[in-house]
Parts: C-alpha cells; structure tokens; sequence
C-alpha cells in the first residue's frame, strides 16, 4: 500500500529534524544513518561521494566547534510512491548567529525497509564564490 503525499511529507519532515539534530550534536554515524545503504552526495566542487562510510567521512570533516546550527527547510516534497522529491534551502550558522553558508539543495529519498532515507543528496552555495 503506498502512502498518501501527507504521510510522505511528514515522514521526510521528521528525518529531516533528526538529520539537523545529528548535524548539530556533531552525530555524523547518526546523520549517514538517514542515508539508504547506496545512498550518494553530490557537493560543491566535489566528486560523488558514495555510501554510508564515504559519507560519513565527509560529514565528519566539516563538523567543527565554529559551526553553532545547521537548518533544513523544505520548500517542497513531491511523493512517486517508494521514491520522493526535495527541495529545500539551507543555512549554516557560527559564533553569534553568523551566517557561515546559505545555499539550496535537491534529495531524492528513497523507501528502504519501511523509512524514508536519503538516497541522493545535492546541495550548493548561494553565496559568491570568494
């Protein structure tokens, strides 16, 4: 039985609550946990990064003490029943409020056992290149 557009939406909108959390308490096994086994990233002047230990490490790496919050808001979730559509924005906050990064982003989620995870994951500043 596939699941409604609404339930789709707010299965994605809790996983992306835990994927913030994990970011912000410096979790990067609990944030890769919300990939699929295959999932891949596709960063800013980077390569694929594919699966949960490539990953990881990436998200690792840029956890550090001057990162204070990063936030996730979705602008739209478009459900194709065991796969959905984001599109969102995202900022990334320092010391004292201080905008460190803002950009947009795309996810294609994925149905695996039962969860909705992160199966593709593009993201990319919209800040000047410096």
């Amino acid at each position: 039985m596939s699941q409604s557009t609404t339930e789709v939406r707010e299965a994605i909108t809790v996983a992306i609550e835990k994927f913030m959390a994990a970011y912000n308490q410096g979790d990067a096994a609990g944030l890769v946990a919300l990939y699929t086994e295959k999932g891949q990233l596709l960063p800013t002047s980077s390569d694929f990064i594919t699966g949960r230990p490539a990953i990881q490490k990436f998200w690792q790496a840029r956890m550090n003490p001057g990162v204070n919050s990063v936030k996730l808001e979705s602008v739209e979730i478009e459900a194709h029943e065991e796969t959905a559509i984001e599109v969102g924005v995202y900022s990334v906050q320092g010391q004292e409020n201080q905008v460190l990064d803002r950009g947009k982003y795309i996810a294609i989620w994925k149905l695996e056992n039962g969860q909705w995870k992160l199966h593709r994951d593009m993201m990319n500043s919209s800040l000047p290149q410096q």
